[in-house]
């Protein structure tokens, strides 16, 4: 019996204009990224990390399950809006802090293209306003912001290529990691007096152990909401 062609993620995203052209833009950088890093790329495997005192957003990759993770790309992230801290409610202007994924690949965004991340995740359902904790936070094109990550319509082409290539690849599931600062002693020290202090000494142990190892953490949600990093 002849079914439907099984279709790849590439093929299936190529059907989008704005796709087609951030390929043609920007292919050969990308496999020029995966080249330089020694990453097979017919399997490469991607972790994005933000730091917004930085305003960046890492692009960091391996191959599928091999070794540890090279530093890709650090794009500059373009825009930013309320203050450190985690988001805790629709409206209250916050880029998240924690550990999210890719959950939405978007090749018609109001703003270019866009990556949706999977806020509210399991830590922030239990931490945040019951009915109105907000959502819809995307890594996106352009340079404006209202609790997202803008990074040019430019990057966001490129970054989107890339994305694509490792679901194409096979990865399932892109981890990113937003973080306030590096979260180092010293930074956390100097921030001790913060409302955010002990929720950010949750995440320091995973942005450690990804400094420490280069692989990455895994990260587990307790019943009240807290993270942790399982040994």
């Amino acid at each position: 019996m002849c079914g439907r062609p099984q279709w790849s993620f590439r093929e299936d995203q190529l059907r989008f204009p704005r796709v087609r052209t951030a390929y043609a833009n920007h292919l050969p950088a990308v496999q020029a990224l995966f080249t330089r890093a020694g990453i097979n790329p017919e399997q490469p495997e991607l972790f994005l990390r933000a730091i917004k005192t930085r305003r960046q957003l890492e692009v960091w990759g391996r191959t599928q399950g091999q070794g540890t993770y090279h530093l890709l790309r650090s794009y500059p992230i373009a825009a930013a809006s309320g203050t450190l801290g985690p988001k805790r409610r629709e409206g209250d202007l916050q880029v998240p802090e924690g550990f999210y994924y890719i959950d939405r690949f978007n090749p018609n965004s109001n703003f270019h293209l866009s990556l949706g991340l999977n806020y509210p995740n399991a830590a922030d359902r239990q931490r945040s306003d019951a009915l109105h904790p907000g959502g819809d936070i995307f890594i996106h094109g352009s340079n404006v912001t209202i609790g997202c990550v803008p990074i040019t319509d430019t990057w966001i082409e490129e970054l989107y290529v890339l994305l694509v290539e490792a679901r194409s690849g096979g990865q399932e599931q892109i981890p990113v990691h937003i973080f306030p600062f590096d979260l180092t002693t010293a930074n956390l020290t100097a921030r001790m007096k913060s409302p955010h202090y002990s929720f950010w000494q949750e995440l320091s142990p995973g942005y450690r152990f990804f400094e420490q190892h280069r692989v990455l953490p895994a990260v587990s949600v307790t019943a009240q909401g807290a993270y942790a990093v399982v040994q």
